[in-house]
């Protein structure tokens, strides 16, 4: 990534990484996350009420890729995890029975990460995790993700997250997820 005075990190597409004010730009990201997805108008509906609470969580911190025109094309946010969170208490039995539970301490939870599938395979998702991670002040970082080979799990994996728990089951999710960790800095290729 190119630093850019005055401008977040560039990506090879001249996409821009930088803070962003998620609430403001929810709709933008929500359309981003449906797409990337494959989600309805009524999951979306449900993840917007989510997003805006976990919004309201102190450390919580988002980013986006614009690309020169203004347009969002991909977003991460996340926040300090916190054992009351409702992410933690399904995650907590699967951490525990494989021996990980001390993940849910002081670590850094990357709640969502999305890229439309237009600019995905770009470096885009690589440098939107890394500059929120790079900001966080907690060692290590945790995140969940479908339980299935894809390019995201690659990305993770590339960047040091490894398997902490598998087949973990989310209430009303058709698919299992795979729940990883990594410390703090993320690994750089």
């Amino acid at each position: 990534m190119l630093g850019i005075p005055g401008q977040g990190p560039r990506t090879p597409d001249d996409v821009v990484i930088g803070p962003m004010d998620l609430a403001a730009r929810i709709d933008e990201a929500l359309a981003v996350q449906a797409v990337a997805f494959g989600l309805g108008a009524d999951e979306i509906a449900v993840r917007r009420q989510i997003v805006l609470r976990h919004l309201t969580y102190p450390g919580a911190r988002a980013f986006g890729a614009t690309t020169p025109d203004g347009r969002l094309v991909g977003f991460v946010y996340g926040m300090p995890n916190d054992r009351a969170h409702w992410w933690s208490t399904v995650v907590e039995p699967y951490l525990r029975s494989q021996g990980h539970e001390a993940w849910l301490d002081d670590s850094f939870v990357i709640t969502e990460l999305h890229v439309h599938p237009h600019y995905q395979n770009r470096g885009i998702g690589r440098a939107l995790i890394t500059t929120i991670t790079d900001g966080a002040t907690q060692p290590r970082s945790i995140l969940s993700a479908i339980d299935k080979d894809s390019p995201a799990r690659g990305l993770y994996h590339s960047l040091g997250y490894e398997d902490l728990a598998r087949n973990v089951l989310f209430p009303s999710a058709p698919k299992p997820y795979a729940v990883m960790g990594a410390h703090l800095p993320l690994r750089r290729r």
